[in-house]
């Protein structure tokens, strides 16, 4: 059974685009017929070209890294010599046996042809994203290749050199033939260094104090899109009561989400030591006989916060009643994508005042100090890592999981479908990948990263997942792709969903998926998805990002574009 991960809007309406990703260049591949054993030539041009990209800078670097193309040379060349001379000669009783076994050999010398011309073929892309006459300001041609790009490309060929030994030797059944390759030469060669580290950690340069006044509360509204959307709204609308000296009011289960199930409150109180966020239900007993909203101001002005008719009677049937009409902050923004940026000193005296209650409508479009609110564990000085974490039930729910099905070295994929086809393809640089070229970005993270299984968080079709299943091998054998499975009385993993009767909640499987996927060693999401953007700020907080982690297939456009309607 299928389950819908995502916790976003199905239409554009309700999606970001990522602004400063990388432009999509298409990598051109060399095909020239040169000789397969070119590579001591191949790889001084390389070093050569890199030394002149990167500068005087990395000259120490780049010596060290010279040796590993010599390397290549030595296993592309030397090994396959080796493996003929180290091979025993062996007398066959009949004519029949000995016309089987040079079947068998003649197969495995194609096969290793082969991968000797992929091989060759890799080395060239390297090549010809070192060349100077590719490295222009067209944004057709090539990006200059980084460092860490460098040895993952590197790595590569010495486990495809092993690959072709091992298929050499396949035809060989006498004597120890398989004492030929050296299991541990990728160890050897890499240095102990992996690939896909953490990221370093990126310490916080501004922040402000959050000490609310008595008496001033601000009523947070957020009504675009689905949870991840009002989680950015939540914390922006923090931001802004901080500023303002004010308590957050969460909004009602009966107007909004059940924000209790999904997300720590208690915590987000503990991280400022005294309480900044009280839920609907605590602001209703302190405010028992005054249950008034006595400000209403629109932060976006087309529609009025976001408001019809219906929220409003919603509001109105919890017993609150409103002091004046919504007014707008931003009379000339427009369109709610189109908001102007804003700051601090234009917020300030524009969202001031004396009254107790304070209602600001639907931030999550508000373009305001964005590098403040995005660095790590956010622009409030707190004693947290984060903020805004899943609640208690739900981490040690996915700390189970992670435990039962993936163990502590997992990729975890994001692989946003439903509605993403339309949005994408509308945008100037389409996200929406086929599954084989999708297959292929998944597996050079694999390549990278050397973990046993990827965590899928999809909301594609059986048959989508089915496909990407059957593309994702690495080294001959399937990178199982793990989903959460429906329950069963037999798996105690999520017995804590169960014993609270939230275990069909869809935020909550939602929140579910987000926290196992922040848990992972590296994490592949897709460019547009508001679900994805969440993953990345925990992993950013919690310390756990990686310097693998991407969107999918980025850098890249997709191969094929369906036309628009």
């Amino acid at each position: 059974m299928e389950r819908d991960s995502s916790d976003e809007e199905d239409d554009r309406e309700n999606l970001i685009d990522q602004n400063g990703r990388d432009p999509k260049p298409t990598t051109t591949t060399n095909h020239h017929g040169s000789s397969s054993f070119e590579i001591s030539s191949v790889g001084t041009d390389i070093h050569a070209r890199i030394r002149r990209k990167c500068g005087p800078d990395k000259k120490r670097l780049l010596a060290t890294l010279l040796p590993l193309v010599v390397i290549i040379v030595f296993f592309s060349v030397f090994d396959v010599r080796r493996i003929y001379q180290g091979i025993p000669t062996v007398s066959f009783g009949s004519s029949s046996t000995s016309s089987a076994v040079d079947n068998r050999m003649r197969e495995s010398e194609l096969r290793a042809l082969y991968l000797l011309r992929d091989q060759q073929l890799g080395l060239l892309k390297i090549l010809n994203r070192t060349s100077p006459e590719k490295l222009n300001s067209n944004s057709t041609s090539p990006s200059p290749i980084s460092m860490q790009e460098f040895r993952s490309q590197l790595l590569m060929q010495i486990r495809m050199n092993r690959q072709i030994q091992q298929t050499l030797l396949s035809s060989h059944r006498f004597g120890n033939a398989s004492a030929l390759t050296d299991e541990n030469v990728d160890l050897e060669l890499s240095g102990g260094f992996s690939l896909c580290r953490k990221a370093d950690k990126i310490e916080r340069q501004r922040t402000i104090e959050w000490k609310p006044k008595k008496n001033r509360y601000l009523f947070a509204i957020c009504l675009s899109g689905q949870m991840s959307n009002h989680l950015i709204c939540l914390e922006k609308h923090m931001f802004f009561a901080a500023l303002l000296g004010r308590v957050l009011v969460l909004p009602s289960p009966k107007f909004d989400y059940h924000y209790e199930q999904v997300i720590d409150i208690q915590h987000i109180n503990n991280c400022f030591g005294r309480t900044v966020v009280m839920t609907f239900e605590e602001f209703a007993e302190q405010r028992k006989h005054k249950m008034q909203i006595d400000r209403f101001i629109c932060y976006v002005s087309t529609p009025p916060c976001y408001l019809d008719e219906d929220h409003i009677k919603k509001l109105k049937s919890l017993g609150l009643s409103m002091g004046g009409k919504p007014e707008p902050a931003w009379p000339n923004d427009g369109k709610p994508d189109e908001q102007k940026k804003h700051f601090l000193a234009e917020i300030v005296p524009k969202f001031s005042s004396e009254d107790e209650v304070l209602a600001i409508g639907e931030m999550f479009y508000a373009d305001v100090e964005e590098e403040w609110l995005k660095q790590p564990g956010g622009p409030l000085a707190q004693k947290c890592g984060t903020v805004i974490q899943p609640s208690r039930l739900i981490m040690l729910t996915a700390q189970r999981f992670v435990q039962t099905f993936l163990g502590s070295n997992f990729i975890a994929l994001h692989f946003r479908r439903h509605g993403f086809l339309k949005f994408c393809n509308v945008k100037k640089e389409s996200c929406f990948f086929p599954i084989p070229q999708a297959a292929e970005c998944i597996l050079r993270v694999a390549e990278r990263a050397n973990a046993p299984v990827i965590y899928l968080s999809t909301d594609a079709a059986e048959s989508e997942t089915n496909l990407l299943q059957s593309l994702i091998t690495f080294d001959g054998k399937t990178v199982p792709l793990v989903k959460r499975p429906v329950h069963t009385s037999a798996e105690k993993w999520d017995a804590l969903l169960q014993r609270n009767h939230i275990h069909d909640d869809s935020q909550v499987e939602a929140m579910l998926d987000k926290t196992i996927c922040a848990m992972s060693t590296v994490f592949v999401g897709s460019s547009g998805s508001t679900f994805t953007d969440d993953i990345y700020r925990l992993r950013k907080d919690w310390g756990s990002a990686s310097v693998c982690d991407e969107y999918l297939c980025k850098g890249e456009q997709p191969n094929f574009i369906a036309g628009n309607e």
